[in-house]
């Protein structure tokens, strides 16, 4: 036998799975764990201890109730749980966290081996654990070469636009709702951009289709240069993109004494002053793309793209992720009526 296939763990005797957090922040339909295969956990020390005694197949860790001790504490329970999969249970706003969490063929001290986006269905959880039954097709390493691939085709199915590879609609909302639901009990700024590309019906009567395509293309690898990692860049439809600027306390991008801020400041950054942030890197972003040299539009191509847009800022401007998109949207029209190739907060 490969001594790869070795290392992959072998179950035996009744399959039980450890729940590590409050479930009720990362599932649906909770009732199904009354099966007396599952087996509950509040925090990661308590898990740690209970798996170093007893045996589990799976144990599932709700991200959102990790501390500023998470890393050394899911290395511990790695350790106590060799034959474990430990698996995060994470938001959409923790899955930057998430994926530098899970192993990887490059490296395998990471402390979980996969990740679920929130919410996820409790019937689902079992799932895993006949996974772990089968045997790897050639060893451990080709396993997880395998899952790696796996993740990253379905996020991109799931998640991603096809088109511009930016986040697509369905993401973009679903991480306004669980951001602004965060910064409620945290205090932090949220400030929605939805903005669109002026005369972008021009590019394709003018040039065809195949012109306004890369049109799009450009201006996704635009926004990605001008907006800091953790910030959510998405297409909404055709010409209609959004930037969702956030505070991430754990962004490497935040100066140390920015990190310091009591909650208490940010707060009032978020009840009474402008998103001043958010409306440096909007602005940043219009003024690249206003001198941009797009060649496949020959001569002229050079400072011809523009964009129009609006922001909108938690909870000043909205308290959900529709009114946000609306006042936004007033604002971009606004934006349309002063001239173009500007960007408008609500009401100014």
């Amino acid at each position: 036998m490969d001594r790869a296939e070795q290392d992959v763990p072998k179950r035996s005797g009744p399959v039980n799975v450890l729940v590590v957090g409050d479930t009720a922040k990362a599932l649906t339909n909770i009732e199904q764990l009354s099966d007396d295969r599952f087996h509950f956990c509040p925090n990661l020390p308590d898990a740690v201890a209970r798996a170093g005694r007893e045996r589990f197949a799976v144990i599932y860790v709700v991200m959102s109730d990790l501390d500023g001790q998470s890393k050394s504490n899911l290395a511990a329970l790695h350790c106590a749980s060799k034959n474990s999969r430990v698996i995060l249970l994470a938001q959409v706003h923790e899955e930057a966290l998430a994926r530098k969490m899970v192993r990887s063929v490059k490296d395998m001290s990471r402390p979980a081996d996969d990740y679920l986006i929130c919410p996820v269905d409790a019937g689902n959880l079992l799932h895993p654990v006949r996974t772990g039954q089968e045997a790897a097709p050639a060893g451990f390493s080709s396993l997880l070469a395998h899952r790696d691939d796996r993740i990253h085709q379905l996020e991109k199915l799931a998640m991603e636009d096809d088109l511009t590879g930016l986040k697509n609609r369905r993401y973009v909302r679903e991480f306004l709702k669980q951001i602004i639901a965060k910064a409620a009990t945290e205090g932090r700024p949220v400030t929605l951009l939805f903005f669109d590309i002026d005369h972008f019906k021009h590019y394709n009567a003018q040039y065809g289709y195949a012109v306004g395509d890369n049109v799009l293309k450009q201006a996704a690898t635009m926004m990605r240069r001008c907006c800091r990692s953790h910030d959510i860049t998405g297409r909404i439809g055709g010409d209609e993109f959004a930037f969702i600027f956030w505070d991430c306390p754990d962004s490497p991008e935040k100066p140390a004494s920015a990190k310091a801020e009591s909650v208490a400041s940010e707060r009032r950054l978020t009840e009474a002053a402008l998103p001043t942030e958010a409306i440096f890197m909007a602005e940043r972003f219009r003024k690249e793309i206003s001198s941009a040299e797009l060649s496949f539009l020959g001569p002229e191509g050079k400072g011809m793209l523009t964009i129009s847009g609006g922001l909108a800022s938690y909870p000043k401007d909205g308290s959900t992720v529709a009114e946000l998109f609306e006042q936004a949207d007033k604002a971009l029209r606004e934006a349309k009526k002063s001239g173009k190739n500007r960007i408008y907060l609500v009401g100014k």
